[in-house]
């Protein structure tokens, strides 16, 4: 009796190691492999794979915190706003000097234009700016006084070809100081020409004009020059109608009537 108690005993004790072991196997069937073995020359592998995953990852490391580096902010903008800051910049830098190479170029121009117009022995010297702006202020009193002088050279010469007025007249005006004589340029204009001594006499040139405007005379122009001799010259160039019958010898005896009040 005994015998089959110990047997069935030790039954039991086989079956339940069968069955754990049996538990074993199927746990490490799905349990993951170990990442490191502890037996034999595998365990030495795994150690020097480890070393060199290490030193792998240690490089790697190294080159990630220099590419980070390089991509920091402060080297390297990537803010929006910065980059359209920079672009607004670069355009209006880009506009300035634009605009000032125009500004130079038109200055440039009107130095060619201004030195265009000085004599042709002054614009064969390739005068520069300077000289050109001194050389203008003193071509400009010569142009005036060359102009004066043209002007009172065509005077006399008018004076010289208008028609001769009646004895009479001419004498009573040089006695008095004053000649006055008118000449029909062309059908619709007439010149008129009044001498006097500056000295002596004051010609009422208001009361002439007013005289003429009132007799249907239109104004065009008016100069005067004075000579050396002291005597002055008027010239009045006037508009009238074609059809107007131009008597210059009462216009003149009414001019003279007029300055000897």
């Amino acid at each position: 009796m005994v015998i089959y108690i110990i047997i069935g005993f030790i039954g039991n004790f086989i079956i339940k190691c069968f069955n754990f072991n049996y538990s074993l196997n199927n746990m490490l069937a799905i349990s993951p492999p170990p990442l490191f073995s502890s037996i034999g020359w595998p365990l030495e592998e795994s150690i020097s794979h480890n070393q060199n995953q290490n030193h792998f990852f240690k490089d790697t490391s190294d080159q990630l915190f220099h590419f980070h580096h390089q991509l920091d902010p402060e080297n390297t903008s990537t803010d929006p706003s910065q980059a359209t800051s920079n672009d607004l910049s670069m355009v209006k830098k880009l506009v300035h000097n634009a605009s000032e190479r125009d500004r130079r170029k038109k200055i440039n121009n009107l130095y060619s234009s201004l030195r265009s117009l000085l004599p042709l022995s002054d614009q064969m010297k390739k005068l520069s700016i300077p000289l050109t702006i001194s050389r203008v202020l003193k071509y400009i009193p010569e142009l005036q006084k060359h102009v004066e002088g043209l002007m009172k050279r065509k005077e006399e010469i008018l004076f010289k070809l208008s028609p001769k007025v009646d004895h009479d007249v001419k004498n009573h005006g040089y006695n008095s100081g004053f000649v006055v004589s008118s000449c029909r340029l062309n059908d619709s204009e007439v010149s008129i020409q009044i001498s006097c001594y500056s000295t002596v006499h004051n010609v009422p040139l208001s009361e002439i004009l007013l005289y003429l405007e009132n007799d249907g005379f239109l104004l065009l122009n008016v100069s005067s020059s004075e000579t050396f001799g002291g005597r002055v010259f008027y010239n009045l160039h006037y508009q009238v109608d074609k059809t107007k019958r131009l008597e210059s010898d009462i216009l003149n005896e009414k001019l003279l009537s007029i300055m000897e009040k």
